[in-house]
């Protein structure tokens, strides 16, 4: 199987790297900055922007799937790439595509008209990494591809342990955090075997 990832160099994409690579998949990764990540014999590193068409398309040419860990950071870098992302695909006829997003545009449980960014639910004043996030999800949304959009809570660094719970298009009842390994694990599992094809889904412990 051939995976196209994005945002391979951030705290999720490289523990999915690090995954499909030990499981023998083959992997593309377009980084701004190839010295961040190790040379390996499955893995084709290209040097590129992904708010660029022609590096996009380049990186996903012969993909099965693709997998997005691309973050905000206070830009708009997310909303800009998704876009060409989309248009690769489609052009290259891959359906597949798993990204990370953030709870914050999970559904609203005391008013589920709202994503939760928008409710009392959400715990942040700053609220431009889930809108930007929002547009994504509502982009894909509006596809034929078979995306899943995994929404972790606050999202600490640790190991996998399997024992999360998880929801569609909402956030598991009290859940308040998230390891990058759980998070990770997750969004791998997903891309090989979908359970939660064109949904949004809730992680938490």
């Amino acid at each position: 199987m051939n995976i196209t990832i994005f945002g391979a160099t951030g705290r999720v994409g490289q523990e999915f790297l690090r995954r499909a690579l030990e499981d023998g998949l083959r992997v593309t990764a377009l980084v701004r900055t190839p010295s961040k990540l190790t040379l390996h014999e499955n893995l084709t590193i290209l040097r590129g922007d992904i708010r660029e068409y022609a590096s996009v398309n380049q990186a996903i040419e012969g993909a099965d799937a693709v997998f997005s860990a691309i973050g905000t950071d206070k830009t708009t870098t997310l909303t800009e790439a998704i876009p060409l992302i989309i248009e690769a695909m489609k052009k290259e006829n891959i359906k597949r595509i798993v990204t990370i997003g953030t709870a914050g545009i999970l559904q609203s449980r005391s008013n589920p008209e709202e994503y939760r960014f928008q409710s009392t639910e959400s715990k942040r004043r700053l609220t431009f990494a889930a809108e930007e996030h929002a547009k994504v999800y509502e982009q894909l949304a509006a596809t034929n591809l078979e995306w899943t959009i995994v929404c972790p809570t606050y999202l600490p660094d640790g190991e996998a342990t399997g024992q999360l719970r998880i929801e569609r298009n909402f956030l598991p009842l009290d859940g308040v955090k998230i390891s990058v390994g759980d998070t990770a694990f997750f969004a791998y599992k997903e891309l090989l075997d979908p359970e939660f094809i064109n949904s949004r889904v809730g992680l938490a412990y």
